[in-house]
Order: structure tokens, then sequence, then C-alpha cells
């Protein structure tokens, strides 16, 4: 059926297989770039499926994630509407000049250097992994036995948080990013939780800092020689936590079922380990489950792809769609594991790209150097056809990723 502006369509669009794009995708891209789309919320937005809209948008200073204006979308179905409209979300400065300055402190964090450091330790974790899970056995689950753990550990350690404490975090994290499974109720209580947890833990770095980045970050002072208020401080390390966790864990399990899904892909790896970074690359371009994409909220008139959206218009830029641009990548439905350049917006782009894109890399090039050394058999125990979604979640993934070598 050819889509039209005037249709509004249920979003997030459902996919044939937990690995698989809505065949909308190509639709909406061909037909109708500015499609009207429903929140699990109810909210409307303006749906963006196009390469170059996409990245358009989201490299627009002009426009935030500030959701908390009374005509924006709320992104879940809790009253508030969960994750953008949150405390930590408005303690955040999230455009303009306050938002460059508070990136500006951060990034002296994750610099190449810095995160080149934490490799050995991440290479070292990885090793750990994998004997746990050779020492309990096939079958196993990819995710719960090193997809997960990996950058929970990595995270924690940038952080300087105690790992024993993950599984609260885990709870938190998905309580943020959940779309419709919690109450507001619930959602202010992980809100409350989570805050008095991280303040409790930066009084401690003021106490007795260490070599962290929050240790780091408490005495340091912007271009304008301003320090970060303590609700900044605490709200910076609930952020990061939850990408820094929630996000590579799945990232890791999908990149893995996708190369295991066609053998092909896996033994062109073996036979040749200098295809590993532009494999990772791939891996997120091609991802078809990346999640709900990002959210923007006009702060005044704008025109994409010939259709005016006006002030006040809540965009959802769908990252994935994009990425499978035929318009922006030559045979963009196929997986190249040697495509170069690959310029895809897994991590966004402009003033909101991901901080710790960096880091993810690197956690996702290590996943792959140790499996192939240590589990040069590994495959899928269960056919692609059984592997299931993760629902509900800002954020894509899969329940589990069951895999035996």
């Amino acid at each position: 059926m050819t889509r039209t502006g005037d249709e509004v369509l249920e979003y997030p669009i459902p996919a044939p297989g937990a690995l698989d794009a809505p065949a909308e995708w190509a639709e909406l891209q061909q037909r109708c770039p500015v499609a009207r789309a429903k929140l699990p919320s109810g909210d409307e937005v303006a749906l963006l499926t196009r390469y170059a809209d996409v990245r358009e948008v989201l490299s627009d200073a002009r426009f935030g994630r500030q959701l908390d204006a009374p005509d924006a979308a709320r992104v879940s179905d809790t009253e508030s509407g969960g994750l953008f409209n949150s405390e930590m979300s408005s303690a955040l400065p999230q455009s303009g000049e306050g938002h460059k300055r508070w990136r500006r402190l951060l990034n002296r964090w994750f610099t190449a250097k810095r995160v080149a450091a934490l490799r050995p330790k991440v290479e070292a974790m990885a090793e750990q992994l994998v004997d746990e899970m050779v020492e309990r056995g096939a079958p196993a689950d990819l995710k719960a036995g090193f997809g997960f753990p990996l950058p929970v550990w990595v995270i924690c350690d940038v952080l300087g948080v105690p790992t024993a404490d993950r599984d609260r975090f885990s709870r938190w994290s998905d309580t943020f990013l959940n779309l419709t499974r919690f109450t507001e109720e619930e959602f202010t209580t992980a809100e409350r939780e989570f805050f008095a947890y991280m303040d409790e833990h930066v009084a401690a770095k003021r106490a007795q800092p260490g070599e962290d980045l929050l240790s780091e970050l408490i005495p340091a002072t912007d271009s304008e020689g301003e320090r970060m208020p303590d609700r900044m401080l605490s709200a910076t390390g609930l952020a990061l936590l939850i990408a820094g966790h929630e996000t590579t864990a799945n990232t890791i399990g999908k990149m893995v079922a996708v190369l295991l899904a066609d053998r092909r892909r896996w033994e062109r790896l073996l036979a040749d380990r200098s295809l590993v970074r532009t494999a990772v690359e791939e891996a997120l371009r091609f991802d078809a489950n990346s999640g709900l994409g990002m959210v923007r909220y006009l702060h005044e008139d704008v025109v994409v792809a010939g259709t005016e959206l006006p002030r006040g218009t809540t965009v959802m830029c769908n990252m994935a769609a994009a990425n499978r641009d035929p318009s922006a990548f030559e045979a963009a439905d196929e997986m190249d594991l040697g495509r170069s350049p690959n310029p895809h917006l897994a991590f966004g782009a402009g003033a909101h790209s991901c901080l710790g894109q960096a880091l993810a890399r690197t956690e996702l090039q290590v996943t792959l150097e140790v499996l192939l050394r240590r589990l040069p058999t590994l495959e899928l125990a269960v056919p692609v056809a059984e592997l299931q979604r993760l629902e509900g979640l800002v954020v894509g993934g899969l329940r589990e990723v069951p895999v035996r070598w």
C-alpha cells in the first residue's frame, strides 16, 4: 500500500524478524520521507527515514532534545514521558552553549589516548568472560555471559563505581529505557533511587578522588571558569551508566548474531582478521534493530524534504532506516564487511553525537578479536528465525543470543 502524508503509522514499525528491516522503510524513503507516526504514548511525531534528512536534522545545532515543552511528544506512556522528560534530562543542558561546554568537559576524558589506554583492560576482561563461558559449557547465552558484563565492567571502571552494583544499575536503566512496561510511580521511584545512589557516589569521590571520570569532573572548570553543579555531576553519571552498558551490551549481541546468521561472514573474518574494524562499522550500519531513534524538538519552523514542519514539532530521526538508504550506501541492504568509507549514523551526528563512541568501538572490536581467536567454531545454537527482539525499549536488542562452539 502506498503511504501518504495523512496516514499515521504506529511506531516503532514492526519487523518480520529479529535481525530484519521493516519493508516500510524503503517505501517511506521513496514516497513519504516526512511521515506521521504515533509513539507508544499516543503522541505524534514527524518521522524521518532518509539519510540526508536525518543527518541534516541531527546536525542542526538549533534543535535539541528538550522534550519538557508542553507541546512536545512524550516518548513513553508514563504521565511524565519517561527518559527524555526525566530529571536527569532536565539536569543536563540539552542545547546551545551550555550543552557545548558540558560536552567539552567530558570530551577531555573520552580522548583517543585515554580510550587506547583502557584497551588492555577491556581485552583482559573479554578473555576472562570467554574462560567462564567455556568452563560453564555450551550452549550459552552470549548476551548474558559476555555482551552484558563486558560493557558494564568498562563503564563502572570509567566512573569508579562498584561492578558489584550492576544488577541495580540494570534494573534502574531498564526502567528509564522502557516505553510501556512501568508505571509513573515505578519510574519516579527508580529515578529517585538512582539519583540518591549517584549523589552519594559523587560526594564520596569529592572526599576521596580516584582515577576515574567523575573524580576529574568534580574540580574541572569549563571555558567560562565554572564547575559542574552537583546535580549535573550526578545526572552525568546516570546518563553514562545507562548509555554505557545498555546500548553496547545489546549491540555486542546483535553484532555477533548477524555475523553468525550467515556463516560466510564469520568465515571471512576468520580468514582475514584485518577486517575487524570495518566489520564493526558495517555491523553498526546494518543494524536494523537499533531502537527508537533520536528525537528532536523544533524551536522554530523548518523545511525538511520539501515539507514545512512548524515550531513545536517533535521529530523522530530513524538512524537505522537512514543507514539502509540506497541513495547514501551502495547495496545498502547487503552486509559488506570491507565497506569503506562507511559514514553511518549509528552514533548520531552533530552536537549530540554519542560521546562514548570511541569507547564503544573499542569494546566491539575487542569482542570480535577475542571471540575469533578463542572460539573460531562459534555458531548460533538456534535457527535465526527463533531469535527474538527485545520489545518496548528505547534501545534495540535481542532477548538472548544462544551460541555453541
